[in-house]
């Protein structure tokens, strides 16, 4: 396996996974109101052979969604939490780096990292590709399989 390459792809995805941490309770918390606002099946009212009648399907449907949304909170929980534990291993001037590079990144990051930090183009690739390294490290214990 190719460690180095999933980390790149933990650095890549970790805004959008801390965002879904806000967005999946929201989404939760909505399923929950629509799931109090559908009425229960009537009891006189007879399902179709085999199946149930609309309004189960309907309250079904709802609890499934809402049990997967929640497997895929604490999965995200679990997946933000090791991923912070590895950035802060590293020393500001490394975060600094992968964020530039991975995280948040943008047109002409190189050039601002060499005004931000005072160093030469080479040199800050090289701070990248260490920061990468300890990164992988601090993730998986090694950067080769």
């Amino acid at each position: 396996m190719n460690w180095v390459s999933e980390a790149l792809d933990k650095l890549r995805t970790y805004e959008a996974r801390k965002t879904a941490l806000e967005s999946i309770p929201a989404e939760i918390q909505r399923l929950e109101l629509d799931y109090a606002n559908i009425r229960s099946a009537a009891s006189n009212s007879v399902p179709v052979q085999g199946g149930g009648s609309r309004m189960d399907d309907m309250l079904l449907a709802n609890i499934i969604r809402r049990e997967e949304l929640a497997r895929q909170l604490a999965s995200a929980k679990a997946w933000v939490v090791m991923v912070d534990k590895a950035l802060a291993c590293l020393d500001d001037e490394d975060r600094i780096v992968l964020d530039r590079f991975y995280i948040h990144r943008q047109k002409g990051a190189c050039e601002r990292l060499c005004e931000e930090l005072d160093r030469e183009k080479s040199q800050v690739y090289r701070r990248r590709d260490r920061a990468l390294r300890r990164f992988t490290l601090a993730l998986y214990g090694g950067v080769e399989s």
